[in-house]
């Protein structure tokens, strides 16, 4: 049982804090403000509890700075959700006034009683990648936002304005062909400037942190990307928002986290069940964008399960809700085999990266393993034989012919010709002919370009893999 549970309400001025004993009778209570020094007066504060443990609400929001300074200091800190402080504030008897002692209280209350309790840990990859997680969503709300300002005024200018999703490129070409015609049309068009080029700066600031996103997955070694569906996006929004994955005892608790298990409302010997309004929708937004892909390629293991459920009677909604609870049991199990990589490294030594695997390459994990299939689907398997493995005097397609020694060939008067002749002959016209253009007459002997043309290293033989091009039918019977 814990001693003494101060509660902390943080805000963006200011933070306030109840102590609160095993039988939640109130110990202090202190107000301080925001500043470099709201750690050091809080810890000086509560020196006559050494056996004392903080709860702050919303240890990921506004709290998360004064968390994170506690937990520096060698405190133990736990989370509190604000839902669970404002349920306790409402349903508890005597002062509910809405306040910062009482909400701090409350805080307190929720923490001591609850019986799944969140501790803080200090910062990690994971924090990395919900920094440029947010960063990509936020430049995503302000391109659509900035897009749909610009179908407005195209609307103004243009008939029918622009129907499809808009780029770039596309609103630079209709507003070139826009002429306007008086000073309501110029300013139309002047403001439409205004956003192409917001658009463009959007743009260009979305693919850099697209980039800054993609290596920081890339570093953290993580297996989600295998799944299908899953790029540096979902993955970083995934691992960013989740955190320790340790913390769900099962899977059906992660589901149940991330919304994608649907909720009872039953009654009696009537038992339904219900879409699921709960849980984080960061998350199921990025589960539901990995169930759209699978469904959109007809290759992958995801379409193949959801025709399926198709085929069972279930509609559209109903088949892609189960694919998305399949989806989320494939990422819990492999933030589950991430972590326990990640527990093996560091239990050998120090370095290394969370979720990093010496077995694993960049080719990707054992086909077995791999869940939904890989995001790129492989090269099929080819009837043709290895090279090396064709009969003797047989050339495999694509392969190219052996060079022919180059030897002297005889004209028919009978006189020797050394090789590549009709070249040379070739470059010293074309030499003197470009030489007149420039107005003086500069003769380039016969012999000096056959010896280049020598010298030139032939052209590589293209790959195998390339064919060449098909030339339409008919044409070899000319």
């Amino acid at each position: 049982m814990v001693a003494v549970m101060i509660g902390i309400d943080p805000h963006k001025g200011s933070h306030t804090a109840v102590a609160i004993g095993a039988g939640e009778q109130p110990l202090g209570k202190l107000r301080v403000r925001a500043s470099a020094s709201q750690a050091e007066c809080l810890l000086g504060w509560a020196a006559a509890w050494p056996e004392r443990t903080w709860a702050v609400e919303g240890a990921g929001g506004l709290g998360h700075l004064l968390a994170q300074q506690l937990v520096a200091a060698g405190e133990r800190v736990l989370d509190v959700p604000p839902k669970l402080a404002a349920r306790v504030r409402l349903l508890q008897a005597g002062d509910t006034n809405k306040n910062d002692p009482n909400d701090a209280l409350s805080v307190a209350i929720a923490a001591l009683r609850s019986k799944t309790r969140r501790e803080v840990a200090a910062d990690d990859y994971a924090a990395v990648l919900k920094v440029w997680a947010k960063r990509h969503r936020d430049l995503s709300r302000a391109r659509n936002q900035v897009a749909c300002r610009l179908h407005a005024v195209l609307c103004e200018l243009v008939p029918g304005g622009f129907s499809k999703e808009i780029t770039a490129g596309q609103a630079a070409l209709v507003l070139a062909a826009v002429a306007p015609a008086g000073a309501v049309a110029q300013a139309r068009c002047k403001l439409a400037g205004q956003f192409l080029e917001d658009l463009r700066n959007l743009d260009a600031q979305l693919r850099l942190t697209k980039k800054k996103l993609a290596a920081v997955v890339g570093a953290s070694r993580t297996t989600l990307t295998q799944i299908f569906g899953v790029g540096p996006v979902i993955a970083g929004t995934v691992i960013g928002d989740v955190g320790d994955i340790l913390r769900f005892a099962s899977r059906d608790h992660f589901a149940a986290y991330n919304g994608t298990a649907p909720i009872e409302v039953s009654s009696g010997g009537r038992i339904t069940y219900r879409l699921s309004l709960r849980g984080n929708r960061r998350v199921n937004h990025a589960i539901h964008m990995a169930a759209v892909t699978q469904i959109r390629n007809w290759h992958s293991d995801g379409r193949t399960y959801y025709d399926r459920k198709i085929a069972e009677g279930k509609t559209h909604k109903e088949a892609l809700r189960s694919l998305k609870r399949r989806i989320s049991d494939a990422i819990y199990a492999r933030l589950q085999a991430d972590a326990r990589q990640a527990a093996a490294v560091s239990a050998k030594g120090p370095g290394g990266q969370p979720g990093n695997d010496s077995d694993s390459s960049a080719a990707g994990s054992h086909p077995g393993h791999q869940l939904f299939g890989q995001a790129t689907p492989g090269p099929t398997a080819s009837l043709r034989p290895p090279p090396g493995t064709s009969p003797p005097g047989h050339r495999n397609r694509g392969q190219r012919r052996p060079a022919k020694p180059l030897t002297a060939k005889r004209t028919r008067s009978g006189r020797l010709m050394s090789p590549h002749r009709s070249w040379a002959h070739f470059g010293a016209a074309a030499a003197g002919w470009v030489s007149g253009l420039a107005g003086t007459v500069h003769q380039v002997p016969a012999g000096a370009y056959a010896k280049r043309v020598n010298a030139a290293p032939r052209a590589a033989a293209p790959p195998a893999c390339v064919r060449p091009e098909a030339r339409p039918p008919g044409r070899d019977a000319g």
